[in-house]
């Protein structure tokens, strides 16, 4: 499994927990990371500027370090 993909389950998952629009957050984090959750897959490459801004999205939008 990639790390993206690993990052992605976790932020779905604080979505959900925090009951949080999920369509809204997701675009919002698709704005800032440049990568559309929907198309991360476990088969999807790790790229470092990707993980990177992933993480910087989490931060910003969910408040949480990944």
């Amino acid at each position: 499994m990639s790390q993206l993909y690993d990052m992605k389950l976790r932020i779905e998952e604080l979505i959900t927990a925090q009951r949080l629009d999920e369509k809204e957050i997701k675009g919002k984090i698709a704005l800032h990371s440049g990568k559309l959750l929907a198309f991360i897959s476990p088969t999807t490459p790790d790229d470092p500027d990707s993980i990177a801004k992933l993480k910087q999205a989490a931060k910003e939008i969910l408040n949480v370090d990944l």
